[in-house]
């Protein structure tokens, strides 16, 4: 069974959101940090080296049902040319309402947004609290 190389561990969330660089990226990571924290009302965990999580669930992946294992329920990361947030289109009502998000790009598993004011504050919230509400994956 393989498991995700990408881990939870013990790094301090805040020393690394306070060395991002540029500035606007530590400052918009900040920020993020503050919003997570506002509607899932947990703390972060770093995951790997660059993730900061919120809460965990199962994964099962659907095209290989043998590759599995624990990724964060949402997060972002402050990424040098932009921030990646997590867990925004995983499920049907993230993805319906992702379009009123406003200026972003999409990857394989996650949502880019080059500066947070490019946002809607209130829909990133929805976003969020839909994906904090995922259970684990069923077993196929």
């Amino acid at each position: 069974m393989a498991e995700s190389k990408t881990q939870p561990t013990d790094a301090d969330v805040g020393e690394f959101l306070r060395a991002a660089t540029p500035s606007k990226r530590r400052d918009d990571g900040l920020r993020l940090a503050e919003i997570f924290h506002d509607v899932t009302g947990v703390r972060p965990v770093m995951w790997g080296a660059s993730i900061v999580g919120y809460g965990s669930y199962r994964y099962i992946s659907p095209a290989d049902p043998r590759r599995r294992g624990n990724w964060p329920k949402t997060g972002f990361s402050p990424r040098k040319t932009q921030l990646s947030l997590y867990g925004l289109k995983d499920l049907p009502e993230g993805a319906a309402l992702l379009p009123r998000l406003g200026t972003y790009t999409e990857g394989a598993g996650c949502v880019y947004v080059k500066r947070l004011e490019d946002v809607d504050e209130g829909v990133l919230r929805r976003l969020i609290d839909i994906a904090w509400g995922r259970g684990d994956d069923p077993e196929p």
